[in-house]
């Protein structure tokens, strides 16, 4: 899985980097069906503009790119690495929802066609 990180009015530290490698990296478990060259996350770190709120507000932003579709989570927190946990909660939700939602079609496919056996 290639992994693109951009950061946005912070620097980009390597206790950061590797944080988000870590967190991405562990969901390369649930796409093993995928080839490794197939899959590309942008994730993207950074600090909310300074007027809208009180105190430091960080979002963390991760597209995955698989073959055929797109998965995108977008969190703010307090601090930034709440708001990558965060992030990387949902997107692993919708990437088991996803494997859920094909195994669901592929038997119910196979419930049809045992009836026109039988």
């Amino acid at each position: 899985m290639q992994i693109n990180i951009k950061s946005t009015l912070i620097p980009l530290t390597p206790a950061i980097e590797s944080y988000v490698h870590k967190k991405i990296g562990a969901l390369e478990k649930f796409l093993k069906q995928f080839k490794p060259a197939t899959v590309e996350a942008r994730v993207e770190v950074g600090k909310t503009t300074e007027h809208h709120h009180k105190g430091d507000v960080f979002r963390a932003e991760i597209n995955l790119h698989i073959p055929k579709q797109l998965l995108r989570a977008e969190y703010e927190a307090g601090d930034l690495y709440a708001a990558i946990d965060l992030a990387h909660d949902e997107l692993k939700r919708q990437i088991i929802n996803r494997k859920d939602k094909l195994v669901k079609r592929r038997t119910r496919g196979m419930s049809d066609r045992k009836g026109v056996v039988e």
